[in-house]
């Protein structure tokens, strides 16, 4: 009987600290930039890429790690290099031919949402951000001007359009993918704005739908 209750007792013993252990790993993991760079809700990307075939809003928000950019039949008159995002989808499209690269986006939020056509004006790494003079009247606690880095809410890389103020940009809120939270740039994970950067060539189309 005694030798029972000591195997109840250290069976206890070792779940709870193999559960406190588990707790202290994912406490870790979520001050991680890096590690969180690629997580955006399930759901969404469901809606998006027709993982599940059940509608987002039905599934309740989870952290999970996004699929790779997807290819995608390309029926539409864009040629190739053109970049196509559908505001409505959340999407953004590379134009490759008959094919084209699915990317989740985040857009501007209601007020700040725009259509129209640009073309890729300039790329920068780990870009600087200087908040427009409207913003800072939004939000004087903003800083003047900010340098790249992980911290930086323009993210690993950038993409300019035309003259404009906005961008295609990485970001530093992963979870924003998906969503209508910016003021007209579109967001991107890290590693997707990364291999976008790569494959888009300056001079190249913009279509915002």
């Amino acid at each position: 009987m005694l030798s029972f209750r000591y195997f109840v007792v250290l069976a206890t013993l070792v779940f709870f600290g193999s559960v406190q252990l588990s707790f202290a790993q994912a406490n870790l993991n979520s001050g991680d930039r890096p590690g969180n760079a690629d997580i955006i809700s399930p759901g969404y990307r469901d809606f998006l890429f027709g993982e599940s075939g059940q509608a987002h809003a039905a599934r309740p928000h989870q952290s999970a790690r996004v699929a790779d950019p997807k290819y995608i039949t390309y029926a539409g008159n864009e040629v190739a290099g053109t970049i196509v995002i559908d505001t409505r989808k959340m999407s953004l499209l590379l134009v490759l031919g008959d094919r084209a690269l699915l990317y989740p986006i985040g857009v501007g939020r209601e007020g700040f949402a725009w259509h129209g056509v640009e073309q890729v004006s300039r790329k920068a790494k780990w870009p600087s951000w200087t908040p427009p003079a409207d913003m800072l009247k939004r939000r004087p606690d903003l800083p003047v001007s900010m340098p790249g880095g992980s911290d930086n809410p323009l993210g690993s890389r950038a993409i300019y359009l035309g003259q404009s103020l906005y961008r295609i940009h990485g970001t530093n809120e992963p979870e924003t993918i998906g969503t209508t939270s910016s003021s007209g740039c579109f967001r991107m994970l890290n590693s997707h704005v990364n291999d976008l950067y790569d494959r888009v060539r300056i001079g190249a189309k913009v279509v915002v739908m």
